[in-house]
Parts: structure tokens; C-alpha cells; sequence
């Protein structure tokens, strides 16, 4: 199964504004900078996150994104429907033609799907921050806080 290239930096996009926020604005510019991820890009990203109440943004000096919740209210789950729309739609595509064969195992599909939007759903930013922590991720700031529970 693949993940496409914006569902991959909208989750760069907000770990990194969980892991190094600091509950402040981070400008786009910042955000692509260590994550490698092209600026332009990652503004439409964000725009849809923040259309689907993800971040929050504030301009003027000083300015960027934030998270619109705590880490921990906020699941990947979210973060891909706010990029690609519900999951069930994007995982279960019908080929093109119009036509499906009758022999084919098409029941597999909405238990793959429900099982993929479970475990995503089960994934919160503050899990994903508590493992980048275990893995020795660095932060932009070494001393910026670590959420627990």
C-alpha cells in the first residue's frame, strides 16, 4: 500500500510542529527547511490542515502555524482525512471501466481499509513525539518540552 507524497509531509508537516512548537507559530519556510519538503507545497498542505482544524495560523511578524489542539487530541488519522478526504473513499477505488469482475475477492477491501484507519486512528501526535523521543530523533530545540501523560 503506498501513501502519497502530500499525506507524507502533511505528517512531517504537524510532527514537526508538535515535536518543535513549542506551542508557538513555526513558519512554513522553517517547517520545509528541516524537513525537506518544498515551501510551496507545504502551504497548500497546510492550508487544508488548518480548513480541517488541524493547525491554526497566525500572520504577521512573529507569525506561522501552529497545532489547533494538544498533540494528544490530534490522530493521523485526522491528519490524512484532512489532506485526502475520508479514508474509505480514497482506500476503496474502483478501477477504471466501470466494470468489476465477479471473481474477484472486492470483500477484502473495506476490512483493509477499516483496519489501516484503526491503527491510525489510534495514533496521536503526542505518541508520535513520545516515539521520535525513544528514537533519538533530534529537536530544532534540545530543550523544548516533551508531552506526557
Amino acid at each position: 500500500m503506498r501513501v502519497s507524497l502530500q499525506v507524507q509531509y502533511a505528517v512531517c508537516g504537524v510532527f514537526d510542529l508538535a515535536y518543535n512548537g513549542r506551542g508557538e507559530p513555526i513558519q512554513v519556510r522553517v517547517i520545509g527547511a528541516r524537513q525537506m519538503i518544498p515551501v510551496r507545497y507545504l502551504e497548500q498542505i497546510f492550508q487544508r490542515l488548518r480548513r480541517a482544524n488541524i493547525v491554526t495560523s497566525k500572520r504577521g511578524p512573529g507569525g506561522g502555524y501552529m497545532l489547533a489542539r494538544s498533540p494528544a487530541e490530534i490522530t493521523l488519522r485526522e491528519v490524512v482525512e484532512g489532506v485526502e478526504g475520508p479514508l474509505g473513499e480514497a482506500l476503496l477505488t474502483a478501477p477504471a471501466g466501470g466494470a468489476t469482475p465477479a471473481f474477484r475477492p472486492d470483500f477484502l477491501w473495506p476490512d483493509v481499509a477499516e483496519r489501516f484507519a484503526r491503527v491510525l486512528e489510534q495514533t496521536s501526535l503526542e505518541t508520535l513525539c513520545r516515539q521520535a523521543a525513544r528514537a533519538e530523533v533530534p529537536r530544532a530545540h534540545p530543550d523544548a518540552p516533551m508531552y506526557f501523560i
